[in-house]
């Protein structure tokens, strides 16, 4: 097994141990897992067979001790930042510089942003101009991905100085560090951390986007959300459409194409819509599996 799909595996059993439980049915009295809707018979169906074909370990479930949805969003945003660090460690020899990952730290941190704090100050001081400009500016994505600035020195080659600190070329790059300003973090990436997607919950991922976009000064971040939803037509709620999100990650993406394969060919369940609706979704580049995603952030 290589190191990629051995972090992948961990995660997907860190997953089930600490975030999914066996709930009973308020109606049927029948098990079901934390992460379907019990009021979807297809959701309840995809999770088990999801859970079929990742729970390699035999992990025996918690029963009839729920936690609460903000308790599962936080655990799966732990869970995921650290793959995703774990990840990217394999592939230093493929990246710049020293990378950074935080969960829950306000925009305003970052270079591209930090304009953002004196705005929400004056737009605190004055209701006239926090009633034009609006507000929300500095948010905290669920995950970040930052980057330290580099020295000359990293940039310098044996035999080769290509930057000298003392010069004034190339002065306003954040990228480079210089010894007589502040060291300013680059926020590299947004990740919006999704466990299940119910009613509405997949708006304010794209509603961070949005706001990382237009509120910068430099370069866009990339921006991508991970989830765990079952059910396909409810993860194109979130994937459909291009303009805000790059791409959205699913924790166990090919296992959830067999699982929804299966069901269709051993019970004839209706769920040839959800099986079409995933392949336009990995078709139309808008869904892939996290193992896609320690890669993507390097593009």
């Amino acid at each position: 097994m290589s190191e990629l799909s051995s972090l992948r595996k961990n995660y997907h059993q860190e997953i089930l141990q600490k975030i999914v439980r066996l709930n009973t049915h308020p109606d049927k009295g029948s098990r079901y897992p934390s992460f379907a809707d019990s009021s979807s018979k297809n959701s309840i169906a995809i999770a088990w067979k999801l859970i079929e074909k990742i729970n390699t370990e035999s992990i025996t479930f918690v029963e009839d001790q729920s936690i609460t949805a903000q308790t599962a969003g936080g655990r799966f945003e732990e869970i995921t930042r650290n793959f995703l660090q774990n990840a990217l460690d394999l592939l230093t020899h493929l990246r710049v510089g020293e990378w950074l990952y935080y969960t829950s730290i306000p925009i305003s941190r970052f270079d591209q942003y930090e304009h953002l704090a004196a705005l929400e100050k004056l737009s605190r001081e004055n209701p006239q101009i926090a009633a034009t400009l609006g507000g929300d500016y500095i948010i905290k994505p669920d995950i970040v991905v930052a980057k330290k600035p580099v020295y000359p020195s990293d940039i310098n080659r044996p035999q080769r100085e290509v930057i000298s600190d003392d010069e004034e070329i190339a002065a306003f790059s954040p990228f480079i560090f210089r010894s007589n300003a502040p060291e300013k973090l680059i926020l590299h990436a947004s990740i919006s951390c999704k466990w299940t997607l119910r009613s509405d919950r997949g708006q304010n991922s794209r509603t961070e986007a949005l706001n990382l976009i237009r509120n910068r000064k430099g370069s866009v971040p990339k921006i991508v959300a991970v989830t765990g939803e079952p059910l396909p037509m409810r993860i194109a709620s979130l994937a459909l459409g291009t303009g805000d999100l790059d791409c959205v990650y699913h924790f166990a993406l090919p296992e959830l194409q067999k699982a929804i394969e299966e069901l269709i060919e051993n019970t004839g369940s209706s769920l040839e819509d959800q099986k079409d609706m995933l392949n336009t979704l990995i078709e139309g580049r808008r869904l892939r599996d996290i193992s896609d995603l320690p890669f993507d952030l390097l593009l």
